[in-house]
């Protein structure tokens, strides 16, 4: 496949993913009682965090791989089989626990435990196509699980509760893992299974897993908590802000998960680092692009998208669109640092998720709701200045030792 066909069915595939989270509390919003619907967005919420989880141990890992065909084609079947295995050890243990426990809640929490390799396993394929470099059978299989959770969804009575529907999209999601089982067996039959080597003290995952934490508590905590402290306008007006800007979360988690099986295809880590580089400018760009779109937005039509909040988050569109493009330049100073050296990332992640912690707060008691938002731009900019900096570093120190670096299914560099 031609690199532009494969950028465009990653980015696509991505897109199609994030849409089918976003219909999936449509329709159990419509579907729910006001109740109901907030049992359902809990244990999506759960659900959503082990996503994260599994995705930085067994995803994140297995697209930086290099090597010969067999190999990878080994480590895809391998992540594939081991994905269902921990879910299970995960979701079985959930379930046993809530099913003793009383309230609808628990019961939707037993249902997620029951479906979790179902849609954890079928999640982990992406990963192994995008290795692969077969982004597009990705693609089909989202739009096939996109097609199924929608029409089953449809299926349901209003009032359904939230187990029945936990369930059911749970299930829905099993025409799209049989078909991207069939596709990956046709591709990696008869190579060899390895599962220790992902539960190695030294497997990349962990410290992946790690940064996911850091990265995402971090910046959720610090805003709750300072509308606990302070007042609920800074939660509703940040983060009304940053749901304008989800068309840009979908090409930068795009970026990190499929960015490295693409800019593999290219010879040597000075070509690899300049191609980056490229990325993160149009991604900036295209933050800024975005920005002067929402900038431009009639009032009426704010207020149809964020309602009596609109005002408040437009404030903030100076700010939150100078974050994002800042985002985009350390976003893809992570991806460098990660083909690069993978155990420098950790870090940096720690460090500067922290600093926006301080920044945030240190912006909110200076000027407040925007000081905030200038908090959380700067902390961006810093991390994404670091990022670029340890990435001219490395490559001033490997300029004389070769250009190649493998990973292992354990994660360490040869």
């Amino acid at each position: 496949m031609r690199a532009r066909t494969a950028i465009v069915c990653s980015v696509a595939d991505q897109a199609v993913a994030a849409l089918t989270n976003i219909l999936v509390l449509v329709a159990a919003a419509r579907l729910s009682t006001v109740d109901g619907f907030a049992r359902f967005c809990a244990v999506y919420l759960v659900f959503t965090v082990l996503l994260g989880v599994f995705g930085a141990y067994t995803g994140q890992p297995l697209v930086l791989r290099r090597g010969e065909g067999a190999e990878v084609a080994g480590a895809c079947r391998s992540a594939a089989v081991f994905t269902p295995l921990a879910a299970a050890s995960v979701g079985a243990p959930l379930a046993a626990v809530c099913l003793l426990l009383p309230g609808d809640t628990a019961q939707a929490l037993v249902m997620l435990g029951l479906v979790l390799p179902v849609v954890l396993g079928q999640d982990t394929l992406r990963y192994a196509f995008s290795t692969l470099q077969l982004p597009h059978f990705a693609l089909f299989a989202d739009v096939l699980r996109l097609g199924c959770v929608l029409a089953a969804l449809a299926t349901q009575a209003h009032g359904a509760g939230a187990a029945r529907l936990v369930l059911v999209w749970g299930l829905s999601a099993l025409p799209a893992l049989l078909l991207s089982a069939a596709l990956l067996h046709r591709r990696t039959a008869g190579m060899p299974l390895r599962i220790r080597p992902l539960l190695r003290p030294g497997h990349l995952g962990r410290r992946f897993v790690v940064e996911f934490g850091v990265g995402n508590a971090t910046s959720q905590l610090s805003v709750l908590g300072l509308g606990a402290v302070g007042s609920p306008l800074v939660v509703g007006a940040l983060r009304g802000a940053t749901t304008l800007f989800g068309p840009l979360n979908v090409l930068f988690t795009s970026a990190t998960s499929f960015g490295p099986p693409l800019l593999g295809r290219l010879d040597g880590d000075r070509r690899r680092v300049r191609a980056t580089a490229a990325l993160a400018a149009v991604l900036a760009a295209t933050a800024a692009a975005w920005t002067t779109v929402l900038a431009l937005l009639p009032g009426t039509a704010g207020r149809h998208l964020l309602g009596d909040t609109w005002p408040t988050a437009a404030a903030l569109l100076p700010a939150t669109g100078s974050q994002y493009a800042a985002m985009a330049a350390g976003t893809c100073g992570l991806l460098a640092l990660r083909m690069l050296d993978p155990r420098t990332t950790l870090a940096v992640q720690v460090a500067f998720s922290l600093l926006s912690v301080v920044l945030l707060a240190g912006g909110y008691a200076l000027a407040g709701v925007p000081g905030a938002a200038w908090g959380l731009c700067l902390g961006s900019v810093c991390k994404a200045a670091a990022t670029w900096t340890r990435v001219a570093r490395l490559r001033r120190d490997r300029a004389g030792g070769g250009d190649t670096v493998s990973v292992s299914p354990a994660g360490s560099r040869s």
